[in-house]
This record gives structure tokens, C-alpha cells and sequence, in this order.
């Protein structure tokens, strides 16, 4: 990758980056909770947070389209945010027409996929200002991996939606972490229009 191509974040893009991993960091633990909570059996409330889930995706997924300057890393975003709307769509009719088998497949590809995102912007926001990306690229590696595993316990003889609380809380986590390094990095650096 060549590093030298990408355009310097703006400090509100930063500032609009810290924020949106936090938020994004705690609606997914509020979701896990209230999933855990509310997925068995799979009824309209238990429907209606798997919707919820790719629609927030979606919607950090445009706010951080905005946050960002031009790029491939921007296409990336905009291309997940596309396929998580799709995903939220898809869940919808699995979770209302196939059952708990068909939404963890559809729960482990979209996270499959999106874990691949992921691993695209965090590899091409490596560098010094916006940090090394550690948890956005642990994040995306373990959604595109345990993405692949919900789909294989989806063909499996019990499989079950515990998984997915278990799931948003790792992501979560690594969502927060990231807020975190990202203040750090900006309190590490001198404050300048671009940084």
C-alpha cells in the first residue's frame, strides 16, 4: 500500500472518528445486552435488534464516508455500508421466514464480509495520525473469522443465536479501544489544521 497516496485526516475528521468509534463501541455492548436478553425465541423484539444491528454499521459506516477525504479507503466505507443495509434487509427475511439456522448464516456472512472492510480502512489508516489501528484490524480479522464459523454451526445440528451477543461485545470492546488510542494519538501530536 502506498501510504504516501493517502490524504491526511483533518483534526474534526479525527474528532469525528474518536466519536463514532465510541458511540459505535457502546451501542454494540447496549446491543449485546439487550439481545442477550431478548433473542430466544426469535420474536419481533428479537427481529427487530438483528435488523438494528447492520443498520448501525450502515449508518457509522456513512459517517465515517464523511469524516474522511477521498480515497479507496472512503470506497471501502461506502461499500460496507451498502452490503450492511443489504445484510439488515437480509436478516429480516431469514429471521422472519427461516429460522435461527438461516439468520447465523446470514449474520456470519455479513460479518465475514465486513470484517473485511474492516481490515481494509484499518490497514490503510495506518500511520502516524491516526496510529497503528491494532483494534480495528484484531476487530476485522476476528469478524471475518468467526464470521466463517457461524456459517459452518448454522449447517450444524443445534445452532443457536448466543453467539451473536458474545460477538457485539468483542467488537464493542474493540471499538472503545480504538476511541481511546485515537484521543491519544491526538493529544500526542501538535494541533495544526491537518494533521
Amino acid at each position: 500500500m502506498n501510504t504516501t497516496a493517502v490524504q491526511p485526516v483533518s483534526i474534526s475528521g479525527r474528532s469525528s472518528l474518536i466519536r463514532l468509534s465510541l458511540v459505535r463501541g457502546l451501542l454494540a455492548i447496549a446491543w449485546a445486552l439487550a439481545f442477550a436478553a431478548a433473542h430466544d425465541p426469535l420474536n419481533a423484539v428479537a427481529l427487530t435488534l438483528l435488523i438494528a444491528y447492520p443498520l448501525i454499521d450502515a449508518v457509522s459506516s456513512a459517517i465515517d464516508w464523511l469524516a474522511v477525504p477521498e480515497g479507496s479507503e472512503r470506497r471501502v466505507t461506502a461499500l460496507n455500508g451498502a452490503l450492511s443495509t443489504l445484510a439488515a434487509i437480509a436478516l429480516g427475511i431469514a429471521g422472519a421466514a427461516g429460522g435461527v439456522a438461516a439468520v447465523l448464516a446470514v449474520f456470519g456472512i455479513w460479518a465475514t464480509i465486513s470484517g473485511a472492510a474492516q481490515l481494509a480502512v484499518g490497514l490503510y489508516r495506518r500511520g502516524p495520525t491516526l496510529g497503528k489501528q491494532w483494534p480495528t484490524l484484531i476487530s476485522g480479522g476476528l469478524s471475518f473469522l468467526v464470521g466463517a464459523v457461524y456459517v459452518a454451526q448454522a449447517t450444524g445440528p443445534s445452532p443457536s443465536l448466543d453467539v451473536l451477543s458474545v460477538y457485539a461485545t468483542g467488537g464493542g470492546i474493540f471499538f472503545i479501544a480504538q476511541a481511546a488510542l485515537l484521543v491519544w494519538k491526538s493529544r500526542s501530536q501538535p494541533t495544526t489544521g491537518q494533521v
